[in-house]
């Protein structure tokens, strides 16, 4: 069900170095990468994992930057995950659709006690 972690950092570069090292021991490479945002994996394998300044703007901090990343395999089943989580009490922070123009399909959400989650499915480039 996880697709990826996502932890924050207060120095992209520093981050990059040390997961791009990190990963070569798994096999995998840099899945995704953004002036704020790398993930490393295969889209089609395991969970992976992903470093980022948060997006809020404030200082990385044990839990600001961090997310659980749950993998489905459709816009529909995003949807319905997220309105579960709303209806269950928790907080939108960021309705579903595309992130992006590469595939990305996101719903983002913090559960009742402020843990923050998204669900994700990969669809069709718009490129």
């Amino acid at each position: 069900m996880i697709g990826y972690v996502t932890l924050g950092t207060n120095d992209l570069p520093r981050a990059a170095n040390f997961y791009d090292a990190i990963a070569k021991h798994f096999g995998v490479g840099r899945m995704m990468d953004t002036e704020q945002f790398i993930a490393w994996g295969d889209m089609a394998g395991a969970p992976g994992v992903a470093a980022t300044k948060p997006f809020d703007g404030e200082k990385a901090t044990v839990g600001n930057g961090t997310m659980v990343a749950l993998q489905v395999d459709s816009p529909e089943k995003v949807k319905a995950i997220y309105d579960t989580a709303l209806a269950q009490g928790g907080a939108d922070e960021g309705a579903p659709g595309p992130r992006g123009d590469d595939g990305f399909y996101a719903g983002y959400f913090r559960d009742p006690d402020g843990n923050k989650l998204n669900v994700f499915c990969m669809t069709p480039p718009t490129k």
